[in-house]
């Protein structure tokens, strides 16, 4: 068997896929040799593996590149992060071509079809984002924070709305499609309000990138994977996310891990 390890900037994935299953875990460790042994170590921990089966581990991420050889005792096999992001989200999406966008800390689009995976684009804009603003306008440090805070949020006292500027739609632009993000906060905004206005920025920024870059390489369907997909599935929950320009934003089973399982897989593929 394989594992594939993607060790980020803030947290390490690691899957085993087997017999059609995939087990994952997931830890926090700045030190990124650490993580990946920590990942590694949990792994065969929780699901009862021995350490002597797996074949050899594929690393992918940012900090894979100070990984040596081997890994307690396994192999080492670095993967191309785009690489693993391309087969990660096609796979676990059932599609052979697709624009892939992996909402980690930042977040990275990849074009990937049949015969080749590319790195297309991609933004400063992503988790990290997202937290640091949480953070410093309302003292929240955890995503579970901020949604539950979110529920409760109205963007009308926040965003400038089509609405507000022409009274009604403008060409295909629905009434309510964001004019300005926070451009509209007034002084009664509340946290909530606050709390939902930040998520609604960062999604709507991500999704009209991810759109524009689909038009642009040919692509119908876009792959969300990463951390930050939860994101999507909840502003979509709360009937806030709506992208009607005629392609299929797709969040599969396992988006989190998307990654890691593509460092896999390639390696699968190699042998």
């Amino acid at each position: 068997m394989i594992v594939g390890i993607d060790i980020g900037g803030s947290t390490t994935d690691a899957v085993i896929l087997e017999n059609g299953g995939i087990h994952v875990v997931t830890i926090e460790a700045n030190d990124p040799v650490a993580a990946a042994a920590g990942a590694l170590g949990k792994l065969v921990s929780d699901f009862g593996i021995k350490l002597e089966d797996v074949e050899c581990v594929a690393a992918t991420g940012a900090g894979s590149r100070v990984l040596t050889k081997s890994l307690l005792g396994r192999p080492v096999v670095k993967v191309n992060e785009f690489t693993a992001i391309g087969i990660g989200g096609t796979s676990l999406a059932g599609l052979d071509s697709a624009l892939v966008v992996s909402l980690g800390t930042g977040t990275a689009i990849v074009s990937a079809t049949r015969d080749k995976i590319a790195h297309f684009s991609g933004t400063g804009v992503g988790g990290g984002t997202l937290l640091g603003l949480a953070k410093h306008m309302l003292g929240v440090s955890t995503i579970e924070r901020l949604e539950k805070l979110a529920r409760k949020g109205d963007l009308r006292r926040i965003d400038l709305s089509v609405r507000d500027i022409a009274g009604g739609s403008i060409g295909d632009l629905p009434p309510n499609t964001t004019a300005a993000n926070f451009g509209k906060i007034s002084a009664d905004a509340t946290p909530e309000d606050k709390a939902l206005a930040i998520m609604n920025m960062i999604t709507e920024s991500i999704g009209v990138l991810a759109l524009a870059s689909a038009r642009a390489c040919g692509q119908e369907n876009i792959v969300l994977t990463g951390k930050l997909s939860r994101l999507f599935r909840f502003m979509q929950e709360m009937k806030r996310l709506s992208f009607p320009f005629g392609r299929r934003f797709l969040i599969p089973e396992h988006a989190d891990f998307a990654t890691a399982i593509g460092a896999a897989r390639h390696a699968r593929q190699q042998e």
